[in-house]
């Protein structure tokens, strides 16, 4: 049998990043599991937790396979299981949802950047259990009324294409009516935001250095604020958009886990929601909301910047696989 070539820096980027996740998300959801009342939601956790078991157990057995250090991430030391509910049942089961999506997007990722048939067999199944996750969540909040859906608009009567450069938009003034698919942005990015400032609102609570507290609640102001751009932008068009989360956050002051993983999940999360913003900037037309979104991507960028500064004066920044420094290693073996 063929023996498997070397991890490309591409594959191990990927499994590296996949084991920082997974290892978070087994300590989120031992959490979880403790406090989960909702027998079906209890379901959707349990699943949770044992994908993100099965998934460390593989890629422990790819990083031993290659003679390569495993990562640290997250371990017990990083959870306590024993502190008092921080969030209601009902945001566990969105924040699960959420976290469907967002392994589905990073997975796809990761297999579109393997070579090795092992890897891709491996991240073809992630994403087959990701999805099977997020139908699941789907489909139980649609059963108890709880999915929040996008807003309706009238079907189209025909196919018909633009006539004027207009269209496009400007800088200032009235603004055509927004088009679907940037509405459907603009609806999604509040709602990520929303769900986040709820998140945000429950660590802040429970921090224990003051200046992870202080960042996290700078990260909730600038949610806020981006939620009510989104919010202004869909009313503006006389779609619904209201939202909060902040009622599904209990008033615990107990931390469920450690200042290093509160740090790690909200840089984490602000780095997919930037990805989420280039992608809404390139598939806007309106120069309005292009200008909009460029603002607000600079804003978080910064805040992720800030962030990682904090994380490495603490000592809670593991380096991720480095390409050598050749200069540096010809230095090094000078005589």
């Amino acid at each position: 049998m063929k023996a498997e070539s070397p991890f490309t820096l591409a594959e191990l980027a990927q499994l590296w990043g996949s084991y920082q996740n997974d290892s978070l998300a087994q300590c989120v959801m031992s959490y979880f599991i403790r406090h989960v009342e909702d027998p079906e939601i209890r379901s959707c956790v349990d699943e949770s937790l044992a994908l993100s078991m099965q998934h460390l157990d593989a890629l422990t057995v790819f990083f031993n396979k290659a003679n390569c250090p495993i990562p640290v991430g997250f371990t017990a030391e990083d959870v306590y299981p024993d502190a008092p509910p921080l969030f209601s049942d009902l945001f566990v089961l969105y924040y699960i949802q959420q976290m469907g999506v967002l392994g589905m997007n990073t997975v796809s990722v990761s297999l579109a950047y393997s070579t090795r048939n092992d890897l891709r067999t491996y991240f073809s199944s992630c994403q087959s259990e990701y999805m099977a996750l997020f139908n699941k969540t789907t489909d139980l909040l649609l059963s108890k009324g709880l999915y929040i859906r996008s807003p309706y608009i009238p079907m189209p009567k025909e196919a018909v294409f633009v006539q004027s450069r207009q269209f496009l938009g400007s800088l200032t003034g009235k603004q055509r009516p927004l088009a679907a698919l940037e509405a459907a942005d603009l609806f999604s990015n509040m709602q990520r935001n929303a769900l986040g400032r709820a998140m945000l609102t429950g660590f802040s609570q429970v921090a224990q250095s003051e200046k992870v507290r202080n960042y996290l609640l700078q990260g909730k102001g600038i949610a806020a604020k981006h939620i009510e751009m989104f919010s202004s932008a869909l009313s503006t068009a006389d779609l619904p958009a209201s939202m909060t989360w902040d009622v599904e956050v209990t008033d615990s002051t107990t931390p469920p886990f450690s200042d290093k993983l509160l740090m790690f999940h909200t840089t984490a999360l602000i780095t997919s929601g930037l990805g989420y913003y280039g992608t809404s900037m390139a598939t806007t037309m309106r120069k309005d909301l292009q200008i909009m979104y460029t603002r607000l991507s600079a804003e978080v960028a910064k805040y992720a910047g800030e962030g990682a500064v904090l994380m490495i004066d603490e000592g809670w920044f593991e380096e991720p696989p480095m390409v050598p420094d050749r200069d540096a290693l010809a230095k090094k073996n000078k005589r």
